[in-house]
């Protein structure tokens, strides 16, 4: 019993330390303090990473919404597994997040589908997201296609889109310090559990 709650206190520190980073992030003048690049993992061994909003955390990991046929929906369904890195420049701190990934439930989807600018929603049924695009008066078209399909009529969710949590197993919190003598603190999950540790900078 003391080592299951020596792993939740540990995980719990971590989120602690993570939401009152993101607080302070929210605090400046940066326009996306929620920005990270996810990284994710092709079937061939390469790499690819892009900036994705994320839009929830707690103990059970860290969400982002995208369309599962994008080429990062492609590589999740391939390889279930990936890394996102905050770096938040006006407070010279960033959280990499390492782990596997799972889809959020529908419920979840659907509840922050609704929350979403009706514009935005209209978009993901209009983008064939990371498809060639013959030219940008063909995206027009779709959005007008389906602008004109949902008129006056809430706008459902696609099947194709929804959440995905990065359920964590490392959290590293790197702060920028003088003289390069920055501050690296790990949280990291094994088979006892959850540690923590110093790394070298």
């Amino acid at each position: 019993m003391e080592t299951d709650y020596h792993v939740d206190r540990s995980l719990a520190e971590a989120m602690r330390t993570f939401e009152d980073t993101l607080a302070r992030a929210r605090n400046t003048q940066l326009q996306e303090p929620t920005a990270a690049i996810l990284a994710t993992v092709a079937k061939n061994g390469l790499p690819s990473a892009r900036t994705v909003l994320v839009r929830g955390q707690d103990a059970r990991g860290f969400v982002f919404f995208t369309n599962s046929q994008s080429r990062k929906g492609r590589e999740l369904a391939e390889k279930p597994v990936a890394a996102l890195c905050f770096y938040w420049d006006s407070l010279h701190e960033q959280v990499r997040i390492e782990g596997s990934v799972v889809p959020v439930s529908d419920q979840e989807s659907d509840a922050y589908w609704i929350t979403r600018p009706r514009e935005s929603q209209i978009g993901a049924w209009a983008s064939k997201q990371s498809t060639v695009l013959p030219s940008r008066e063909t995206l027009a078209e779709a959005f007008a296609m389906w602008e004109a399909k949902y008129q006056g009529m809430a706008v459902p969710r696609p099947d194709h889109w929804h959440g995905y949590r990065v359920v964590p197993n490392r959290i590293e919190f790197w702060k920028g310090l003088a003289a390069r003598l920055h501050e690296r603190l790990v949280y990291e999950r094994s088979d006892q559990g959850w540690h923590k540790y110093l790394l070298s900078p």
